[in-house]
C-alpha cells in the first residue's frame, strides 16, 4: 500500500514515492533515468539522454502559448545516502522508506532524497498534467549534482533550447535564490612509513555529532567530528596511529570519526572525556567509545609520521574563511573537512572549498597545496564549478515575484547563497541563461534527519505551474 497517496498534489508524491523507491546514490542514477525516461514515453513525449547521465524531456507549448520562450524545469536525481548507526540498508541496491509525521515525510533511518527527488516529482507531475498552460518546456534532470555536479559539468547543451532555467534544488519556501558560491574539491594526501610495535591498542570513535550541508549549514557552529577526533589524539601521550577514518561526503559536514592507535599506557578514558567537552558547544549528543583491545603488537606509523599528520590537522583551516562584504549575513569564502581514510600507502583528507568569488577560491586552493606540501604531501581538485553570479536584469525573476507577491501577499527573499547550484554550470554554458531556483521547505538535508514539508510542497507546486502560465 502506498505511504503517501493520500496527500496533495497526489500525482507529485505519487511520483516522489516511485523514486524514493528506486536505488539512486551518487554515481548510481542509470534506474531512476531510466523510470524518467520511461514515464516520458509513456506520455508520448520526446526525450534524450546525454553521455553525461543526464535526461532531458520535451513538452510542447499548450493551445496559445507557442510562440512564447521555452521554459527549462530543472532538478537532479542522485542523492545523499546516510543513515543512523545500526540501519543496516544497501543504498545500492535499496530504496528508502518514506513515512508520514504530521505535515512532515521523512525516511524510515536514512536520508529521505527530497534533495533532490521532489524536483524530479514535481517535474513529472507537470509533464504528465495537460491541464496546464504553459510555453514549450524542456525538463533537465541531471546526474552526479551531489559529488561535484558532475553531470551538469558534462552536460550537452546542444540538447537545450531554452534560456529561462526554474531550478528546483533550494530548501526553502519563500525564497529566491539568484546567486551561489562555486566550488571545488580538494584531496591531499599524507605518505605513511610503518612499523612494528607494542602497546595498548584501541578504538576511539566520536558519533553523533549534528552533521549537515558544508555549504548551508557551514555557518551554523556544528563542529566537525573529524577534526575534533585529531584534536583528541595529538593530547594522548606516546600515541602512534594504525588508521583513521571519518565522514562520507566531502560536502556533509561528518558525524562520526574513529582512530585506531597504539599507546604505551591505557588510555584514560575519564581524561579523554573531559578533553572532548572542553571544546563540544551545541554537539550535546556527541558520544565518545572506547574499545580496548588490550597489549599487543601492531604496525602503526612511525612516531615522526604520527605527529606530522596531527601536525597538518592542526594548521588544516576548515570552517568560514571568509564573510561577504557586499551582501550581509552571507559566507563568501569557507572549507569543510568531510572525509578521513587511510589507504596502504597514505592517509588522505578531502575538503569542500567553497566562494562566491572565484579568485578566492582559487587563492584558498593554492594556501592548502602549499600547506599540504609543506607536510610532505601530494595535493590534487577535481569538481570545479563556477560561482552563479548575480543578474541585475532578470525578466523571469520578476514575473516569478509579481506570481508569488500575488498569491502569498507578500514579496519573496531575494538571497545568495553559500552551497553550490547547478546554475553556476548551467549558466556558462547556455549564454544569456536567466535563471532562478527554488524548492519546498526542507530540513535537514544531507542527513537521516531530512524532513519535507507537504503543505509547502503543494503550495511551490501550484507557485510553478502559476509561473509558466504567465510565462
Amino acid at each position: 500500500m502506498s505511504v503517501l497517496e493520500s496527500l496533495s498534489p497526489s500525482r507529485v508524491f505519487y511520483y516522489f514515492e516511485q523514486i524514493c523507491a528506486i536505488p539512486h546514490p551518487s554515481g548510481m542514477t542509470a534506474g531512476v533515468r531510466d523510470y524518467c525516461a520511461s514515464v516520458a514515453e509513456r506520455l508520448s513525449l520526446p526525450c534524450c539522454a546525454d553521455d553525461g547521465g543526464n535526461l532531458v524531456i520535451y513538452k510542447p507549448a499548450s493551445r496559445g502559448y507557442e510562440g512564447h520562450p521555452t521554459v527549462i524545469l530543472q532538478g537532479h536525481l542522485d542523492m545523499v545516502c546516510e543513515a543512523v548507526e545500526g540501519c543496516k540498508i544497501n543504498f545500492t541496491k535499496e530504496g528508502v522508506v518514506p513515512t508520514v509525521t504530521g505535515d512532515t515525510v521523512h525516511a524510515r533511518g536514512t536520508t529521505l532524497g527530497a534533495d533532490n527527488g521532489i524536483a524530479v516529482a514535481m517535474a513529472l507531475a507537470i509533464l504528465e498534467d495537460t491541464s496546464l498552460s504553459h510555453p514549450p518546456i524542456e525538463v533537465l534532470l541531471t546526474a552526479d549534482e551531489e559529488i561535484g555536479l558532475r553531470g551538469a559539468g558534462a552536460l550537452d547543451a546542444s540538447l537545450l533550447s531554452g534560456r529561462m532555467l526554474i531550478n528546483l534544488d533550494s530548501e526553502d519556501e519563500g525564497i529566491f535564490t539568484v546567486s551561489c558560491a562555486g566550488g571545488v574539491r580538494a584531496d591531499m594526501h599524507l605518505p605513511t612509513v610503518r612499523e612494528g610495535a607494542v602497546g595498548y591498542l584501541s578504538s576511539i570513535r566520536l558519533s553523533g555529532y549534528c552533521g549537515g550541508h558544508s555549504g548551508i549549514e557551514i555557518n551554523n557552529g556544528h563542529r566537525n567530528a573529524i577534526l575534533d577526533l585529531l584534536s583528541l589524539l595529538s593530547g594522548i601521550p606516546a600515541l602512534r596511529i594504525v588508521s583513521l577514518s571519518g565522514g562520507g561526503k566531502d560536502n556533509a559536514i561528518p558525524r562520526a570519526a574513529e582512530a585506531l592507535v597504539l599507546t604505551e599506557a591505557p588510555i584514560d578514558e575519564a581524561a579523554l572525556s573531559a578533553a572532548l567537552s572542553a571544546f563540544l558547544a551545541e554537539e550535546t549528543n556527541a558520544e565518545l567509545s572506547i574499545s580496548a583491545t588490550g597489549y599487543t603488537d601492531a604496525e602503526v606509523l612511525t612516531e615522526s609520521l604520527t605527529q606530522n599528520l596531527l601536525a597538518f590537522a592542526k594548521e588544516l583551516p576548515n570552517g568560514v574563511l571568509r564573510m561577504s562584504e557586499d551582501i550581509e549575513g552571507l559566507v563568501e569564502t569557507s572549507l569543510n573537512l568531510g572525509i578521513l581514510a587511510t589507504d596502504e600507502d597514505s592517509i588522505s583528507f578531502s575538503s569542500a572549498l567553497r566562494s562566491s568569488k572565484n579568485q578566492a577560491r582559487t587563492e584558498l586552493s593554492d594556501r592548502l597545496s602549499a600547506l599540504c606540501r609543506a607536510f610532505g604531501g601530494s595535493y590534487s581538485t577535481h569538481g570545479a564549478y563556477p560561482a552563479w553570479e548575480y543578474r541585475k536584469d532578470s525578466p523571469l525573476r520578476d514575473t516569478a515575484t509579481a506570481v508569488f507577491t500575488k498569491m502569498y501577499g507578500h514579496a519573496p527573499i531575494i538571497e545568495a547563497i553559500h552551497a553550490g547550484l547547478e546554475c553556476g554550470l548551467l549558466s556558462d554554458k547556455l549564454p544569456g541563461l536567466d535563471s532562478i531556483s527554488i524548492g519546498p521547505e526542507l530540513h535537514k538535508v544531507h542527513t537521516p534527519e531530512e524532513s519535507l514539508s507537504i503543505s509547502s510542497v503543494e503550495r511551490t507546486y501550484a507557485f510553478v505551474c502559476k509561473i509558466l502560465e504567465e510565462l
